[in-house]
């Protein structure tokens, strides 16, 4: 059965950010000890504080997660501005229920068998701390900070909504 995280204001915080962000690099450390990151959809972001994709059993992150399970994930929405990275402990997970439960038709094309094909696991990301950044989006903001830092030399200090670390 699964354990059941309480989802703090924080996380949940960053689970809003990333919501609409579905593509994720995915950090994790090599058998050298080097970083080795790649490209990850994010299935939807579970209420247990945890982030969900899906990976085929016999891949090199699955032995590298095997090996040392502390992973980092980077989130990116340059058209949002919004900035997020987590650091979060891996789990390979084989629960076919679960794998039914998240799985999409359009990812028939990385697992032709569909939800039932053997060589799919889950990676399950239990979240241990995070930080956003929201630089201002809005063109007026942000010439509003440019004229201020040009004119009184000072820069632009983010506020707590736009730059924060979360520790759940």
């Amino acid at each position: 059965m699964a354990e059941h995280v309480a989802v703090t204001h924080e996380v949940d915080k960053l689970l809003k950010k990333i919501k609409e962000v579905k593509y994720a690099t995915l950090t994790t450390l090599d058998a050298q000890g080097r970083l080795h990151g790649r490209p990850m959809y994010t299935c939807e972001p579970g209420n247990e504080g945890a982030l969900w994709f899906f990976t085929e059993k016999d891949a090199q992150k699955v032995s590298e997660i095997k090996a040392n399970n502390q992973v980092g994930l980077g989130y990116s929405d340059p058209d949002a501005a919004t900035y997020v990275t987590i650091a979060g402990t891996a789990t390979v997970v084989e629960d076919k229920q679960k794998i039914k439960e998240l799985w999409r038709e359009d990812f028939r094309g990385f697992f032709p068998k569909g939800s039932d094909d053997p060589t799919i696991a889950l990676l399950k990301v239990d979240i241990e701390n995070g930080e956003y950044w929201d630089s201002p989006s809005n063109l007026f903001v942000r010439a509003f900070a440019y004229a201020k830092a040009v004119t009184t030399g000072e820069k632009h200090q983010p506020t707590p909504d736009e730059q924060a670390k979360v520790q759940p």
